[in-house]
């Protein structure tokens, strides 16, 4: 069994933009059947590589479009890059995007089971987690509200509460710590670090690096798609700072 929980080799993300616009669907299709459609390729990753070790909590930084929840969604699998691989050993706890998993129609106590059978988690164990994922996300009084009604802070604290309920072997954040009061930040960060202490692998993308420093060991620096530092947080923020 490999010692490392991700291993990302000369990854590259390609999207193609298109460089005019057109006024209708009708026009659209008569210049792509002329072939008068002009593309460009966009690249939000080049060629990145690094590895992280199995229980390390690792930071990924970078100014916004610098490529951070693209390279997320492709160790998570969501997105397939366009060269390169990446391998992942063990179970994934991804939270990517706010609400994903989640049906707003349906109260809190509803998607309570349907995120969890999202992640793979069986009702059973839905059922023997279920008042330890209340009493984490304090949510007590809002179970049964439809999570239309919640706020971008509460519906972060049921994701976070539900992703953290069994220890997953990589758990990773991008960003929906940001919606939360400060109490509950710290507080999942606490959870986070007991998480890491127990064996489970972090990525976080974070913009506060006051966050990053407290919570990871190392990190890597992203700007326009290319990794420009790699190695511990301190070294990689100050690199970022400078930059």
């Amino acid at each position: 069994m490999s010692e490392f929980a991700v291993e990302v080799s000369n990854v590259s993300m390609r999207f193609n933009l298109e460089k005019e616009k057109t006024n209708s669907l009708k026009e659209y299709m008569i210049k792509m059947l002329k072939k008068k459609i002009n593309r460009e390729d966009f690249f939000a990753l080049k060629e990145v590589s690094f590895k992280v070790e199995k229980g390390d909590s690792f930071a990924i930084i970078g100014a916004n479009g610098s490529g951070k929840s693209t390279l997320l969604k492709v160790i998570s699998g969501i997105f397939k890059p366009s060269d390169g691989n990446v391998k992942i050993n063990g179970s994934i706890a991804p939270l990517i995007e706010l609400g994903t998993g989640f049906d707003v129609e349906l109260t809190a106590r509803e998607n309570i089971f349907l995120n969890g059978a999202v992640l793979g988690y069986s009702k059973k164990i839905m059922l023997q987690k279920f008042d330890e994922i209340v009493e984490f996300s304090e949510l007590h009084e809002f179970i049964d509200v439809p999570l239309k009604n919640f706020s971008s802070g509460m519906v972060a604290r049921l994701g976070f509460s539900i992703a953290t309920l069994v220890k997953p072997d990589l758990l990773i954040v991008d960003e929906i710590l940001s919606v939360g009061d400060q109490s509950f930040q710290e507080k999942c960060e606490k959870r986070m670090e007991e998480l890491t202490a127990n064996g489970t692998t972090l990525i976080l993308v974070s913009h506060s690096i006051d966050q990053v420093r407290s919570v990871c060991k190392n990190a890597i620096w992203l700007k326009k798609g290319e990794m420009l530092a790699y190695g511990s947080v301190n070294e990689v923020c100050e690199a970022y700072m400078q930059g």
